[in-house]
């Protein structure tokens, strides 16, 4: 029944576009249509056309609906016909809360605090003690809702060996309330920061934008264990003058906000430009919408020229609801929406992120693609899971990825000059994969076939070793960590 209903869809969608088209061809040079009609129509035929380009679905469902604004007749044929088609190609989000499947913040975790260098209990004490602390110091945060009204610094380095940690002893038991463009910014290596929550409050969504942003020296910096909700990009890492914060590490964190971001800064949780070595693992990370129609929101990217970053075993929902909702998003990207020049590592973006991997990961209800591949050589792209999303695309000339194993809904393709190799990659629909995937139920119900175990991928999203012949996608066993 849902693939005869879905045949019917396309074909009433095609129907529509023939129909303009035949419009077009016996009007379009008569004074009988209307001149901003005879444009649309023009816009349709290059949708149309583009077709050939191997778009998806979603893609030219967003484009029709942007080109149709303004133009209320054909909006009153068009819309009825494209919200019909729309739930076929991004099936509505369960309305029950999703589960987490193991990743994030852990709200149980504790850190042993007796031997603490500064116990502050006030926003001001917080920022005395970011500036006299030195190596191996620590600053435990007392329980209680502190309100960030100026950007807090640390003065001095960690080292390797003595690193500086700023944490709550009881992950949970500190709210740090936002209401400034930045809570944090760190130019000093060797910094750790844990257990903390830290929200954004800001009623203009223009400030509110980072909760860390680490820059230049800040190499070596660690955030764990941290939920950090409503801002536009919760972590923003890039480099200051000739110095770049590289050998970062985000790991079981939650990201997430509450609702679309009212802003035209980028909206990305995890915005890593030029850094190099990165790891970002095991986080939860969520709902990261914008409000503009036009724009593109990712979960996490990195971009700018930096090299060797990997995204692994992270759990990634575009939206936690009304995935048609205006607005694009993109689960995990190795380049991004491209970055300028001068913001790049090498000033010339020669390629947007070099050798980055993306394993083990599980990326969920996006309106674009799951994965995307821009601008970026010599990706590995192997064992994710995509759920609902548009699948994984590999597009511009200098871009070039290795796919394997990879179990998806969607289309794989390389456009634009990009190149990709794939190897024992499965496209099933995951209704036929798992108990209840849109809810991320992931308990088997038909495994699919054993694929040979990979060298570089020991173990799956759950650490769990890989057999010799192990499954595609993220699972090895099925269900939550």
């Amino acid at each position: 029944m849902i693939k005869s209903l879905r045949r019917f869809a396309v074909v009433l969608f095609a129907s529509l576009l023939l129909l303009l088209v035949l419009i077009f061809s016996v009007f379009s040079f008569t004074d009988w249509v209307p001149g901003d009609i005879q444009r649309y129509i023009k816009d349709v035929l290059m949708l149309r056309a583009s077709l050939t380009l191997d778009r998806t679905p979603g893609e030219l469902i967003r484009h029709a609906r942007q080109r149709l604004a303004g133009h209320p007749k054909l909006e009153f044929i068009a819309i009825p016909v494209l919200d019909f088609v729309q739930p076929f190609y991004e099936r509505p989000v369960p309305n029950n809360l999703l589960p987490v499947l193991g990743k994030g913040w852990n709200s149980q975790a504790r850190i042993e605090s007796s031997s603490a260098d500064f116990r502050v209990a006030s926003v001001a004490e917080l920022q005395n003690a970011m500036r006299q602390a030195v190596a191996g110091q620590r600053i435990e945060i007392l329980p209680g809702t502190y309100r960030i009204n100026a950007i807090l610094g640390g003065s001095n380095p960690g080292l390797a060996e003595k690193p500086i940690l700023v944490f709550a002893s009881q992950a949970g038991s500190v709210l740090i309330e936002v209401v400034v463009s930045e809570a944090f910014q760190l130019n000093q290596p060797h910094w750790h920061f844990e257990n903390l929550h830290i929200r954004g409050s800001c009623d203009n969504h223009d400030y509110c934008e980072h909760a860390f942003h680490i820059t230049g020296k800040a190499r070596n910096f660690i955030l764990r264990n941290n939920l950090i909700e409503d801002f536009a990009a919760h972590i923003k890492v890039n480099g200051y003058r000739e110095d770049w914060p590289d050998d970062g590490l985000i790991e079981l964190n939650t990201l997430r906000n509450s609702g679309p971001r009212h802003t035209q800064r980028p909206v990305t949780p995890i915005d890593i430009v030029g850094a190099s070595r990165w790891r970002v693992q095991d986080n939860y990370v969520a709902n990261f919408a914008k409000s503009d129609p036009r724009a593109t929101s990712f979960g996490i990217f990195m971009k700018g020229a930096g090299f060797g970053g990997r995204i692994e075993r992270n759990l990634v929902v575009c939206s936690a609801s009304e995935i048609s909702a205006p607005g694009t998003r993109v689960g995990v990207s190795f380049g991004g929406g491209e970055s300028g020049q001068q913001y790049c590592r090498d000033k010339q973006c020669v390629t947007e992120h070099d050798g980055g991997r993306a394993i083990n990961n599980i990326v969920a209800h996006c309106n674009d693609v799951g994965i995307d591949i821009n601008r970026s050589a010599n990706s590995f792209v192997a064992h994710n899971t995509l759920i609902n999303t548009g699948g994984i695309d590999v597009r511009g000339e200098k871009s070039s990825a290795m796919l394997f194993g990879n179990l998806y809904e969607g289309v794989v393709r390389a456009r634009k000059g990009g190149s990709l190799r794939e190897e024992f990659s499965e496209r099933r629909s995951m209704s036929e994969v798992f108990q209840n995937p849109d809810a991320l139920d992931l308990s088997w119900k038909k495994r699919p076939d054993r694929i040979p175990r990979h060298k570089h991928v020991a173990d799956d999203f759950c650490r769990k070793p890989r057999a010799e012949g192990t499954q595609p996608g993220a699972l090895e066993e099925g269900s939550a960590c």
